[in-house]
């Protein structure tokens, strides 16, 4: 099971990602601007961040900054979550940190499938989701 950090700034797919994250097997928990989800990575550092492109006031790649700030050896596996299937964002973004991503609007077997890449997919719920 897999502690996971869902940062979107909308409340509809921060609950749809955690209801597939539960489906899975994985703990969720959520932060809806960039500035919270640093805080929540530097009080407790989750092994997956599912983070939006596009967040308000600080965006992805200032979270990004923020996570790389943090002292802590065990850095989370980042998927970042976009709407635009934009080669560049992706460039930037992997070359800030995200080593996954994935398109909106996305279903449990699209996070199955970027667990499994991060190497988080073998889980008991994960085998009777099939």
């Amino acid at each position: 099971m897999a502690t996971c950090l869902i940062v979107d700034d909308s409340e509809v797919i921060r609950l749809i990602t955690r209801r597939i994250l539960e489906n899975l097997g994985h703990s969720a928990s959520e932060a809806e601007s960039a500035q919270e989800a640093v805080d929540a990575c530097a009080t407790t550092m989750p092994e997956v961040v599912f983070l939006d492109w596009d967040l308000p006031s600080l965006g992805a790649l200032d979270f990004l900054k923020g996570l790389s700030e943090i002292k802590n050896v065990n850095r989370p596996a980042v998927v970042l979550c976009a709407t635009e299937n934009d080669g560049q964002q992706f460039a930037l973004a992997r070359a800030a940190g995200a080593r996954y991503h994935i398109l909106k609007p996305y279903e449990l077997s699209t996070i199955r499938a970027v667990l499994e890449q991060a190497g988080m997919g073998d889980t008991e719920a994960d085998a009777a989701a099939s």
